[in-house]
């Protein structure tokens, strides 16, 4: 049996752009993508805490160090700057890795940084 898991969570993040016009998916700061263990183009799903929407989208890298959060293509109707987010990834496990694994989650600041970067 395989079981699905949280892998990666940037929590309480904040948009910085919604960009209509561009072809779907999340920009975000490299650095943060690092932290969170997570990788170009990996399935995610976002969560607006401001009005409640949830979205499934993939990830690009953004600059490293420019605290980007933004939503691209359609969902940049559903979020808009200064909104504070959840972003996930799940990884699927087997019944024993399920019960050694931690998921990483990183808590950047109102800037989308992290402490100490």
């Amino acid at each position: 049996m395989r079981v699905s898991l949280l892998k990666s969570k940037i929590h309480c993040a904040y948009v910085t752009e919604a960009n209509l016009h561009y072809m779907g998916s999340i920009t975000i700061d490299e650095a943060l993508m690092e932290a969170a263990d997570l990788l170009p183009y990996e399935h995610v799903h976002v969560v607006n805490n401001n009005n409640g929407e949830r979205i499934e989208t993939y990830v690009i890298r953004g600059e490293r160090g420019s605290g980007v959060i933004c939503l691209n293509g359609a969902a940049a109707r559903k979020f808009q700057v200064g909104d504070e987010v959840i972003i996930m990834s799940f990884g699927e496990f087997s019944a024993e890795e399920a019960t050694q694994f931690k998921p990483t989650v990183v808590f950047p600041d109102r800037e989308n940084r992290l402490a100490g970067a």
